[in-house]
């Protein structure tokens, strides 16, 4: 995914186990092929998995989710994967990792809820099956995010300078030129338009909520038909606006709707939504199509910016 990766494999996670959690080195061990950028996932046997990150970039969200899940996952309505076992770095692999329980179901990407159906997808499981409703899938995705926005933020963590969370207009010089780089491939002068529009929209302006920073469908599992799971977590606090992701890059018509609709948030927060939207995209795809390493992101790029456009 990244020049500057990590090299991980089913070998490197078996002798980890060995050296550091013996009881599960009997588990059989193999790869979880995703499209996933920080981390790769292995799986153990059948209840657990493995999850290293692959760049140095990405540790400091796995120790987030090591540290604050166990306190959130109570008083979220779906389920999130805490750590049952947190490895650390060897002289072998840099970086700590953790162990987590293996949840059964399959990505709700937006093909499937557009009405694909649930297929043999990369989460493997035969548990997973049926078809989504993307409305019912938005409106249980909505009350997640208001069970998240309503937690306790005591003591939690802040978004780093430049990341997710923080106040979009931090992103402003970022933005632009990644306009610039995409040139006459993209529709710079209404991108531009809808940026303007984000820039002049106020600031949240309330005490920093719990986010997640990057909901999209390869972050969502579903189960028997409906949202079951939210993983890839990295929580912090921020703006809660940067939750409003789904609105564009997974749900479309009466399913975005009924995602407003539940949230109940206010105009100026659905337009910062709508720049994070904008400007993740824009930021990772000139980044992926230089790189050549992950095909889904860029398409999904596109949906978005085109999404993002036609609800402008």
């Amino acid at each position: 995914m990244h020049p500057d990766e990590t090299d991980t494999d089913a070998a490197l996670v078996e002798r980890l186990l060995a050296g550091q959690f013996p009881h599960w080195a009997h588990l059989p061990v193999r790869r979880v092929e995703s499209t996933g950028t920080d981390n790769a996932m292995f799986r153990i046997g059948t209840e657990l998995c493995a999850r290293l990150p692959r760049i140095q970039g990405a540790v400091r969200a796995l120790r987030r989710e090591q540290r604050w899940l166990p306190v959130l996952a109570p008083r979220l309505p779906l389920a999130v994967p805490v750590a049952v076992g947190v490895g650390e770095p060897t002289d072998e692999y840099p970086y700590p990792w953790s162990v987590l329980p293996w949840i059964d179901g399959e990505p709700a990407t937006r093909q499937v809820l557009a009405g694909g159906g649930i297929g043999s997808g990369w989460m493997d499981s035969a548990a997973a099956a049926g078809r989504i409703d993307s409305s019912a899938a938005a409106v249980d995705l909505a009350g997640f995010l208001k069970a998240l926005h309503a937690a306790d933020t005591t003591g939690g963590p802040a978004p780093v300078a430049g990341s997710r969370g923080m106040p979009i207009t931090g992103r402003d010089e970022t933005v632009r030129a990644m306009v610039a780089e995409l040139g006459a491939s993209l529709d710079s002068a209404a991108v531009l338009a809808a940026w303007e529009r984000v820039m002049d929209t106020p600031a949240w302006p309330h005490e920093p909520a719990w986010i997640h920073s990057d909901l999209q469908g390869g972050n969502l599992i579903a189960r028997d038909g409906r949202l079951a799971a939210v993983i890839d977590f990295a929580p912090s606090l921020g703006d809660p606006a940067v939750g409003l992701l789904p609105a564009w890059n997974l749900f479309e018509g009466e399913a975005r709707a009924a995602f407003r609709e539940t949230l109940g948030v206010d105009d100026d927060t659905w337009e910062r939504g709508r720049g994070w939207a904008l400007s993740i995209a824009l930021v990772a795809l000139p980044y992926y199509t230089r790189l050549g390493t992950n095909p889904r992101i860029v398409a999904d790029s596109w949906h978005d910016i085109d999404e993002i456009l036609k609800a402008a």
